[in-house]
């Protein structure tokens, strides 16, 4: 695996050459690092959630085909049972699609919090930026 380097140390080094008086550079940069690190933590909270979104898509593709197999020798011995396989599988669908629209739900609740924190921190800092003067 490459060696990651860290991008706010070169950007940091280059703004400090452009002495703004009145401007922290180093607290810029570190408030920019900390909105990119909230981005970053959002996303790998959407990705999380695409990869259980695919392993319960997976799950009920494996479980349907299972179920229409199991359903295909019932019905060789048993016609009548046709209604009652159909039912349990609505009823396993209807399972199914809360449970992808909880994954769903979870994630975005997460990547909002992440977002939403790093913006009250944000305001914060502007905040304590003006007072300053």
């Amino acid at each position: 695996m490459a060696e990651q380097t860290n991008p706010f140390g070169d950007l940091a080094k280059v703004l400090e050459q452009f002495k703004v008086p009145g401007v922290d550079m180093s607290a810029l940069v570190e408030s920019r690092k900390k909105d990119i690190e909230a981005i970053v933590e959002a996303n790998k909270s959407a990705y999380d959630a695409m990869q259980a979104f695919a392993r319960k898509q997976t799950e009920m593709l494996t479980q349907a085909m299972q179920d229409i197999q199991a359903a295909a020798q019932v019905g060789a011995t048993d016609p009548g049972k046709h209604a009652e396989v159909a039912r349990n599988a609505c009823l396993k669908a209807v399972e199914d699609i809360k449970d992808l629209a909880e994954i769903a739900r979870k994630s975005q609740v997460e990547a909002m919090a992440s977002l939403t924190k790093r913006a009250n921190e944000h305001a914060a800092e502007i905040q304590q930026m003006l007072q300053r003067k």
